[in-house]
């Protein structure tokens, strides 16, 4: 019995505390009540029908509550998925708007069903090859796309494209359609919401306390939300020229089939399905890892995986579009008391009422003021900080954030990702093709031995050691014996040459063959090659070739030992 509860029912709900209902059930209420005009952006944003936002933070969340891997990470619509969304389906675009939503719930299902497979086949490992330089330039680059792709909700100009270059050639083809009262609107929310998001300490901490602050600041934008409708419906802002995102559909999402798509569809889409996981699964577990960490809670990365598999994999069957964990979303969850994910469920419950109860009410809210809500939050994901960062300590960093950022800009958002992770593991490539090898000697009374050109040590006359940093495989052994060769004509009176194998974690076949001739070569000038600190596993793989059965020398345990068995030879 035991057994099928553990299966049907997650460990977090067996093991809940009433104590955390209360705060659970006001995290969830602030949470719901606050992003209800940014899940209608993130909608738009993805050129779906403003209610799609709220449909996408219903069922998706619920499941990824119920299986995901983190208490306290909030899942919903986000403004990456957003705008892949957009780019994915860009050439249905014109196929009429019952054919997009279908694609972008069929899209949702794709990402699902993918990330949920690597769940399966245990995939989370990936996650730790996407470095910071490449996910950093890449959601910069993306962050900037969306502000200007947000630009014809401020001004009404029918700005569309792919990347940076096509944005600004149809904002100058149709510059001429600039709606002066919508641009109007849209600054002044713009400016609004930046003065609230980043000016607090004038704006609010001059004259209310820190608690109060920081509510005033998290309530601002459904004050202007409400402050925006009042207006509009006052001044009539419809009869004027500006959108309005109009009735919103009452009632829930119902389960829909997903589009069946031909083979030449899925080819197409499944490239653009493929990074969108990636994407998601990185940033998701981004967040859920981090707040796991500062909870002392363990986290599960395929679990993960799974979690947001079968989140996205619901949403495709009820209206949804591609969702993931939410920066902002989850760090207001956690800052209002959020426990466990009932404060999601409690969200979700905020979604319905307002699907049931707010469709009319919501009306006549201004598209210009989603557009400056995403513009104003979607500022603080262009990340320079990482950027500089990487500039002083790593520049091959540096080029992968670059590479990436540029990428996205001029190509798109799919081709940005890769060049980005090309750059990076060329990176990760010539590092390696350039290992570290050292010559060393002994620190004066110890059994220590360290670079030469770095401390006082002692060497010997008939000794060379070097010590390998660095495996030793195809794409680096050349590198690995030109450094022999060049330390040995360096010291011609050493007669022993000692490799320190201490940090070499495998030898590949290449590596093996590189030892083999090394060895023959010393072994002609009347020089010997010996060993010193090898692994167990590496031993495991070279015990019983060449490199041992006819080494010149002898494998030693420890440096020490090499030295005090071959100094007076």
């Amino acid at each position: 019995m035991l057994s099928i509860a553990a299966r049907l029912f997650p460990t977090w709900l067996r093991q809940y505390q009433l104590s955390a209902l209360p705060t659970d059930v006001i995290a969830g209420l602030v949470v719901g009540v606050l992003v209800i005009p940014q899940s209608l952006g993130y909608a738009v944003l993805a050129g779906l029908p403003p209610v799609y936002g709220l449909y996408a933070a219903i069922v998706p969340v619920m499941v990824y509550a119920w299986i995901g891997s983190s208490n306290v990470q909030a899942v919903g619509p986000v403004a990456i998925t957003a705008i892949m969304t957009a780019s994915s389906l860009h050439p249905y675009a014109s196929q009429g708007a019952q054919q997009y939503v279908l694609m972008a719930s069929l899209l949702s299902l794709m990402v699902g069903v993918l990330l949920w497979l690597a769940g399966r086949l245990k995939l989370g490992w990936i996650m730790q090859f996407i470095s910071r330089g490449v996910s950093a330039g890449f959601i910069s680059g993306a962050a900037v796309l969306i502000f200007i792709s947000q630009l014809k909700y401020l001004t009404g100009i029918p700005i569309a494209g792919n990347g940076l270059i096509g944005y600004l050639s149809s904002m100058q083809r149709y510059a001429h359609q600039l709606q002066p009262l919508t641009l109007l609107i849209g600054v002044i929310a713009f400016v609004l919401l930046v003065a609230n998001r980043y000016g607090s300490k004038w704006v609010w901490q001059s004259w209310l306390s820190s608690a109060y602050a920081k509510w005033a600041e998290r309530l601002f934008p459904l004050i202007l939300l409400g402050i925006a409708i009042v207006l509009s419906i006052s001044l009539h802002w419809t009869t004027s020229g500006v959108a309005t995102i109009g009735r919103i559909p009452q009632g829930l999402p119902t389960f829909t089939i997903p589009y069946v798509p031909n083979f030449d569809e899925v080819l197409d889409l499944l490239p653009s399905a493929g990074l969108m996981a990636l994407i998601i699964f990185v940033s998701s577990s981004s967040v859920a890892s981090n707040y796991a960490r500062l909870r002392g809670e363990s986290f599960d990365a395929n679990r993960e995986l799974t979690g947001l598999g079968l989140a996205n994999m619901a949403g495709g069957f009820f209206q949804s579009f591609t969702v993931a964990g939410g920066f902002s979303r989850t760090a207001i969850n956690v800052d209002s008391g959020a426990k466990t994910p009932v404060a999601s469920l409690t969200t979700v419950l905020v979604m319905i009422a307002a699907l049931i109860a707010f469709g009319n009410v919501l009306a006549p809210l201004p598209y210009a003021l989603l557009g400056a809500t995403i513009m104003a939050s979607i500022i603080g994901l262009i990340d320079m900080t990482t950027f500089k960062s990487a500039w002083q300590r790593d520049r091959l960093d540096a080029a992968s954030f670059m590479a990436a950022f540029v990428g996205v800009l001029i190509f798109g958002l799919n081709t940005g990702l890769v060049i980005g992770l090309m750059v990076s593991f060329a990176s990760l490539i010539w590092q390696s093709s350039k290992p570290h090898v050292a010559i060393v000697g002994q620190l004066a009374g110890t059994g220590h031995f360290r670079n030469i050109n770095r401390h006082d040590v002692v060497t010997f006359r008939n000794l060379l050691m070097l010590r390998i940093d660095e495996s030793i495989f195809f794409g680096n052994s050349e590198s690995v014996h030109r450094r022999v060769v060049q330390a040995t004509q360096q010291y011609p009176e050493a007669r022993e040459i000692i490799l320190i194998m201490s940090a070499v974690n495998h030898i590949d076949l290449t590596g093996q063959e590189m030892l083999i001739s090394l060895n023959q070569e010393l072994l002609g000038q009347h020089k010997h090659l010996n060993f010193s600190f090898i692994k167990g596993p590496v031993m495991d793989i070279i015990e019983h070739t060449p490199i041992i059965t006819h080494l010149s020398g002898h494998v030693y345990l420890s440096t020490m030992d090499a030295v005090n068995a071959l100094k007076d030879v």
